[in-house]
C-alpha cells in the first residue's frame, strides 16, 4: 500500500539513527586518554564528563554534552517518525506511537541524568530507568513496524529484518542484564550495543524505504 508511505516519517527515522551514531562516534573519538572501548565501556559513560570511576569503569568524556544531546534527540526523532506514519489503523498506530514515546522518554531521561554512579543507593536510579525504557521501547517499536510492513508499503523481507532486529535486541537485553547481575563485565559494552544497534539500523532501513518513493495518496 504505497499510498501510506511517508517521506517525512522516513526522514525522521533516518535522523534518529544518524543522530545517535554520530553523537556516539564524536564523543568516543574525543575520549582518547585512555581510548574509549566500544567492547568494554558502557554507552552511558560517553555522557559522563568526569573524570570519575563507577561500576568498575573509569569515566572521562570530554564531549559528554554531545552524547547527551544525542540521547535527547534520537528518541524524539523516532517518536516524530512514528507520529508521521500515515494510513495505519488505530490498532496498529497507537502501539507504535506508544513504544516510540517510551523510547523518546527514555532518551530524555538519559540526557538529563548521566550514568555517573553518584546516585545514592536509596534514591531512584533515573538513568537506569531511562536506559530500560529506551531499550524496551526501541526494540518493541522495531518489531511492531516490522509486523505492520504490509500496511506501510514495506517489503516482506524488510518486515522480517525489523522483527529479527527487535528480537535480537531483546535477547541481548537479557544477556546484558545477566552480565550486570553477575558483575563479570566481560564485553559488556559490546553486549549493550547488541541491545541498541539492531533497532537503530532497522530505523535507518525503514527511513530509506519510506523515502524511496513519494506519498501517492
Amino acid at each position: 500500500m504505497s499510498d501510506v508511505r511517508s517521506r517525512p516519517a522516513g526522514a525522521a527515522f533516518m535522523a534518529s539513527a544518524a543522530v545517535y551514531f554520530t553523537a556516539e562516534f564524536v564523543a568516543a573519538a574525543a575520549w582518547s586518554d585512555p581510548p574509549y572501548s566500544y567492547t568494554h565501556h558502557f554507552i552511558s559513560n560517553l555522557g559522563v564528563r568526569g573524570p570519575a570511576t563507577a561500576f568498575g569503569q573509569y569515566m572521562y568524556s570530554p564531549l559528554a554534552w554531545v552524547m547527551n544531546t544525542g540521547f535527547f534527540l534520537f528518541g524524539v526523532a523516532a517518536l516524530t517518525g512514528a507520529v508521521l506514519l500515515r494510513g495505519l489503523p488505530g490498532r496498529h498506530r497507537w502501539p507504535i506511537v506508544a513504544m516510540a514515546a517510551l523510547l523518546a522518554a527514555g532518551g530524555v531521561v538519559l540526557a538529563f541524568f548521566p550514568g555517573s554512579g553518584d546516585t545514592a543507593d536509596t534514591a531512584t536510579d533515573y538513568h537506569g530507568m531511562g536506559a530500560f525504557l529506551a531499550f524496551i521501547g526501541g526494540n518493541v517499536l522495531a518489531v511492531l513496524i516490522g509486523a505492520a510492513h504490509r500496511l506501510l508499503g514495506l517489503s516482506r523481507g524488510l518486515g522480517r529484518v525489523l522483527v529479527a532486529a527487535g528480537v535480537v535486541g531483546l535477547v541481548s537485553l537479557v544477556g546484558y542484564m545477566a552480565l550486570l547481575e553477575s558483575g563479570a563485565g566481560i564485553l559488556i559494552g559490546l553486549v549493550e550495543r547488541g541491545v541498541v544497534y539492531p533497532f537503530l539500523i532497522g530505523f535507518a532501513l525503514v527511513g530509506a524505504a519510506l523515502r524511496r518513493r513519494p506519498v501517492t495518496g
